[in-house]
């Protein structure tokens, strides 16, 4: 069990909402229990982890079929919670960063990782203090976190200008519509308790067509884009060509 009281520490930035963070605090040690208020949401990362690794091996040519694929790629999860998709990448062979403005949720990553035998940088700072420092990668992945953030253009702008020339960006959110407040909201949170109630706040859903405008002044190329579905018989998630809920998209420079 994680003592909540050893685990100190607070960022400090004008894009970070403190009542986001605080929620995901409470929540941290849900992260990896699969019978958890996260449960939903595991199987969701491995469909979306796996479309990620298809899309990364393209990108930078290497084969996925291959254990170690993404060798030698340096890699930033900027948001990366409980670090379920850092752990992905890391199997694969990349060098993973994660970054998070949990506390919390970083002490949990870190602590699944070492468990599972598995090097993952994990910091508790946010993307802006990379940047400050110079840092670059080769992929940046945004997953699930724009819509946690009061100025999302900010955001995904930092993640853009961390990544190296002929690199790739991976930005994954719900689109803000009437089908998502549907089913990610009522239908996720209030009725099948998917997730926690209140994890999300449909007018902060952000659509396609927002992100791409705010990649392209870093001139960026999106290069694919997918949707994510649910079957709600078998708890099963799919790639879907509808974006309407929640979607991914990949973006080279």
């Amino acid at each position: 069990m994680l003592d909540k009281s050893k685990v100190t520490g607070s960022v400090s930035n004008d894009n970070v909402s403190e009542q986001e963070v605080a929620r995901f605090n409470a929540l941290a040690q849900e992260w990896w229990d699969p019978n958890g208020k996260y449960k939903t949401a595991l199987a969701f990362n491995a469909a979306r982890t796996e479309y990620m690794i298809a899309q990364l091996a393209s990108c930078h040519e290497r084969d996925p079929s291959l254990p170690d694929c993404l060798a030698g790629l340096r890699i930033l999860d900027v948001g990366c919670g409980g670090g379920l998709i850092s752990e992905a990448l890391a199997k694969r062979g990349a060098t993973v960063t994660g970054v998070d403005a949990s506390a919390m949720s970083i002490e949990v990553a870190r602590r699944h990782a070492q468990q599972s035998g598995l090097s993952v940088d994990y910091r508790h700072c946010l993307a802006g203090q990379l940047l400050a420092e110079d840092e670059r990668f080769d992929v940046v992945i945004n997953a699930e976190v724009v819509e946690h953030v009061p100025d999302q253009a900010a955001l995904i702008n930092e993640c853009a200008r961390l990544v190296k020339p002929s690199g790739t960006l991976v930005l994954a959110t719900l689109n803000r519509t009437v089908k998502s407040w549907i089913i990610a909201i009522l239908g996720a949170e209030y009725i099948m308790r998917y997730l926690p109630v209140g994890t999300h706040d449909w007018k902060m859903f952000v659509k396609p067509e927002e992100l791409a405008g705010w990649v392209a002044t870093e001139h960026f190329k999106l290069v694919d884009e997918t949707g994510m579905k649910l079957n709600p018989l078998t708890g099963i998630w799919r790639l879907s060509d509808s974006l309407a809920v929640n979607y991914i998209q990949v973006y080279r420079r």
